[in-house]
């Protein structure tokens, strides 16, 4: 018996191309639902709603209402998204460009060709369930979690759940992460999720503006307190008043201003340029940065009683090289909003462009992974994202040349006063750019513990890394790393 898991509408007012269709793909497992007309196609979907078809197959000239007019009311009627392939026995090419401009996904001529057809409506498909699918994840994000992180891996599944926890608190948040890995997503979580998510959220980049320029910014001025000061500004702090102020890049403050921020925060008062009274603010703080504060400390080039003032509740966001296994779920996310912002239908992901994707240690992130999918995007052929449209633009320098950084290597180093605990949480704390001497025991540590992890599995390389908790992804790299690509028991 068969079993039929995708929904086909076929609609022209010619019984014998309807018949010939079915005939067509009836070892392609679709359930066809026939109608003879753009009128009557519009019926049985409104009869059916919310059960669409996967994909409709309209001809473009019909009695009554058009293939085209049909493909306008049912994007105007309806927001789900179906693929709708228009066929025609008047092929040119200004026709197949405005059907293409109206939003068809394909385009093909009568008399249909098998090959073409079950092409085309495979391929629609494919692109249903990718939209059906992100569409999925994003309400399971917006209503699960305010955290719009994409991912489903523990690294990211924990971030969530804090974020839920520390949300109806007022205390001050420090997010740490590399550039890229989505900060001020987590940020605005936070903020969305507070009991202040009716009232403003500013942000201020503190790596952006000159110490003199930050101050006004943040703290605002009165009219006349400097040459050019010809009206009173307030500051974001005044701004975010009841409310929530992201300080991002908070490790870039410079050391002038930080007294005056911390006074901020311990009083919530503040005092703006050329001002004699001080004003009371109502604000949560929520800072972010990919520094590495506590050692900043130790350098003085940050202030310490600022850095726990700041450091309450404490977020790390995993670098994207440490949850491979999100990098398909989050290539699918990208890759539907990056399409429509350029006009480009993408219809398939082939699973080797994810491969190849994976072994890059993607230094900046997911921001790097979403600028390398709009190029690919643009420069992608018939809407297909592949491994060979990767290697021709040469997205990436040779595989493997770029070093990838340990897990080890991106927590943030802690002073000697806290080695002694850092030991007995079995967590080795070191500085992945200034420690040669720690980064050759961590990788000499590292390869052993994967040795030792292949010989007790025999080899198995899946079975390697669900012991060691990691993605199998991760284990290659790591695997390629080190020099075990050819890993044989001895």
């Amino acid at each position: 018996m068969k079993s039929f898991n995708r929904t086909l509408l076929i609609i022209d007012d010619e019984a014998n191309h309807r018949m010939m269709i079915q005939a067509i793909l009836e070892e392609e497992k679709w359930f066809i639902t026939e109608a003879n007309s753009a009128e009557a196609a519009l019926d049985i979907i409104k009869k059916n709603y919310p059960d669409l078809p996967d994909v409709i197959l309209v001809d473009m000239r019909m009695g009554g209402m058009s293939g085209l007019d049909f493909l306008y009311v049912l994007k105007e009627t309806y927001e789900e998204y179906i693929p709708v392939i228009l066929l025609t026995a008047y092929a040119n090419i200004d026709s197949a460009v405005a059907t293409m401009k109206q939003g068809a996904f394909d385009y093909l001529t009568k008399p249909t060709d098998n090959d073409s057809l079950i092409l085309s409506l495979n391929k629609a498909y494919e692109f249903k369930s990718l939209k059906d699918e992100n569409r999925k994840l994003k309400q399971e994000i917006n209503t699960n979690t305010p955290c719009k992180l994409v991912g489903t891996s523990a690294g990211i599944q924990q971030i969530q759940s804090y974020v839920e926890q520390v949300a109806p608190s007022d205390a001050t948040v420090l997010i740490f992460g590399e550039s890229g890995t989505g900060k001020e997503l987590v940020a605005e979580g936070i903020h969305s999720a507070s009991n202040r998510s009716k009232n403003a959220f500013i942000k201020v980049n503190c790596a952006a503006l000159p110490a003199d320029l930050l101050e006004s910014e943040l703290f605002g001025y009165e009219k006349g307190a400097f040459t050019g000061a010809i009206k009173k500004k307030p500051g974001r702090f005044q701004l975010a008043n009841k409310g929530t102020l992201f300080l991002d890049e908070i490790g870039e403050i410079q050391m002038s201003l930080q007294a005056k921020l911390l006074r901020a925060l311990q009083e919530h008062v503040i005092e703006p340029l050329g001002g004699i009274s001080p004003i009371p603010v109502d604000i949560r703080i929520i800072a972010a940065t990919n520094k590495d504060l506590k050692l900043a400390v130790a350098e003085g080039t940050f202030r310490e009683d600022l850095y726990y003032r700041l450091n309450v509740l404490k977020i790390i966001i995993p670098p994207l090289r440490e949850h491979l296994e999100d990098l398909a779920l989050l290539v699918n996310h990208l890759t539907i909003k990056i399409a429509k912002r350029n006009n480009r239908n993408i219809t398939t992901i082939e699973n080797s462009f994810i491969d190849y994707l994976a072994q890059h240690s993607w230094p900046g992130n997911v921001r790097e992974l979403e600028n390398v999918l709009e190029r690919a995007i643009i420069f992608a052929q018939n809407g297909v994202l592949s491994k060979k449209l990767l290697e021709e633009q040469k997205f990436f320098p040779k595989i493997g040349t770029e070093k990838i950084k340990t897990s080890q290597e991106n927590v943030y180093q802690n002073t000697s006063e806290n080695s002694n605990s850092n030991r007995a949480n079995n967590t080795i704390i070191v500085n992945g750019e200034n420690n040669a001497e720690n980064n050759s025991l961590l990788a000499s540590t590292e390869k052993d513990l994967l040795l030792e992890t292949l010989r007790v599995n025999l080899g198995h390389r899946e079975k390697t890394a669900q012991t060691l908790g990691i993605c199998r992804r991760t284990l290659q790299y790591k695997l390629k790393k080190y020099g075990l690509t050819r890993y044989h028991l001895q």
